[in-house]
């Protein structure tokens, strides 16, 4: 199998997430993310003397993903951990101020927390991605300090996303901080603790959002094409909210006119999850394991075009539970206990697609391409407790994969890519 030796080469074997972790970790600043609009927000070397210190290797999650192991945390549920990693608990609800309810692309419950944290745990800022006020298709980073900022920037956003590229920034910060992010983005954060020891000291939480998938940016303007409006023109887009599930609302700026295209959730993710760059396929951290709280839809409920927003909350850590538990007090949470069986039915696609992973990943390790590592997540013994169809599937997909998009072949070099790049 070929060596993976940095994070030039995770980028060419299609393993890397987007994450930015490798920007806030290089010791020498040298790396920079680009959006490659096919693939998602991808490093590049500013330079290429790197003198190969390989911290970008130690943080990245595209890279490898260790849990950590669970078993020494009080009531944990061991009859879980095997298809949904660490749980503590399990609860289902949303926020209190139906502000923040409704504009949540659930129940509004991160947003709720976050506010919590804000305004009685002391927090500095809320680590999380937002809109880009220029490109509203695009995302940036930002750290929000208050009740305004927090609701300006909330909302799930379907297109390539990087929070760690700012933990870098809250090293010279004072205060403590709340990160927000998806599975590969928490790994990323939580591995970057594991050597940067301030960055454990200044996150006092680290919230997932659970994640599918992320559609690269040629996803979101190839439907703005197809409802015929011209990006330039474009002056936000907010991909769900306003209701459970909520529409794709995209503002048109044209002539100085205001109009507004909506689209149903069914259809908007209906095409852009067609854009889900390959590492997606082989990530079986969808409900954000490394994470204290981890949050998603409780997609079992029936889907009503009035329907108020709800939350599943899987309570990850012990610190998690704390909070979550000081913000129900507080009067910020509503909340009641549910089940693994009400996880199960909410998240199903994600189950099956944890199922699919040792096979694709085995498929691939035989022809030599690299592939993530990990330790935890017990993909060998899920994967062959499905039925004999689903094995032959993971297999021989996997293999017509390989040979019809030539996954055997690394991608170019993205420094010299500039026709596919957006800066």
């Amino acid at each position: 199998m070929k060596k993976i030796k940095s994070v030039k080469d995770v980028v060419a074997w299609r393993l890397c997430v987007g994450c930015g972790a490798c920007v806030s970790i290089c010791p020498e600043k040298k790396v920079k993310l680009i959006d490659v609009i096919d693939e998602g927000l991808r490093p590049y070397q500013i330079n290429n003397n790197c003198d190969n210190c390989q911290e970008c290797l130690k943080v990245c999650p595209g890279y490898q993903n260790i849990l950590p192991n669970s078993s020494s945390i009080k009531n944990f549920n061991d009859n879980l951990e095997k298809t949904w990693g660490p749980l503590l608990e399990i609860w289902e609800g949303y926020a209190s101020d139906p502000e923040i309810r409704y504009q949540g692309s659930s129940g509004g419950v991160v947003t709720a927390l976050s506010l919590y944290c804000l305004e009685r745990e002391n927090v500095a800022g809320i680590i999380h991605t937002g809109a880009k006020a220029e490109n509203s298709w695009e995302n940036k980073t930002y750290i929000s300090q208050n009740r305004i900022d927090l609701l300006k920037h909330n909302g799930s956003r379907y297109a390539p996303a990087s929070p760690c590229d700012r933990l870098s920034d809250i090293e010279t910060m004072s205060g403590a901080y709340v990160f927000i992010g998806k599975p590969c983005d928490i790994s990323g954060a939580f591995r970057s603790q594991e050597i940067r020891p301030l960055l454990k000291k200044k996150i006092v939480l680290m919230v997932g959002i659970f994640c599918a998938g992320t559609p690269a940016t040629r996803g979101t303007l190839d439907l703005l094409k197809k409802y015929q409006l011209n990006p330039a023109e474009i002056s936000e887009i907010r991909y769900r909210g306003n209701g459970w599930p909520g529409e794709m609302t995209i503002t048109n700026k044209k002539q100085g006119i205001d109009s507004i295209v909506r689209i149903s959730y069914r259809e908007s993710w209906g095409n852009l999850q067609k854009y889900r760059p390959f590492r997606c396929y082989l990530c079986p951290d969808s409900t954000s394991e490394f994470a204290d709280i981890a949050c998603g839809d409780p997609w079992y409920r029936e889907i009503d075009v009035n329907a108020q927003g709800y939350s599943l909350i899987l309570v990850r850590t012990e610190r998690g539970q704390k909070i979550l538990h000081k913000a129900v007090k507080a009067g910020y949470l509503k909340l009641l206990p549910t089940k693994g069986d009400v996880l199960k039915k909410s998240q199903q696609n994600l189950l099956v697609k944890r199922q699919e992973i040792w096979g694709r990943l085995t498929v691939l390790r035989l022809f030599g391409i690299p592939i993530p590592y990990y330790q935890g997540f017990h993909l060998f013994y899920i994967w062959w407790k499905t039925d004999l169809k689903t094995k032959f599937r993971t297999i021989f997909g996997t293999l017509k994969r390989i040979i019809l998009r030539k996954y055997y072949r690394p991608l170019p070099d993205t420094n010299l890519i500039d026709k596919n790049i957006m800066i």
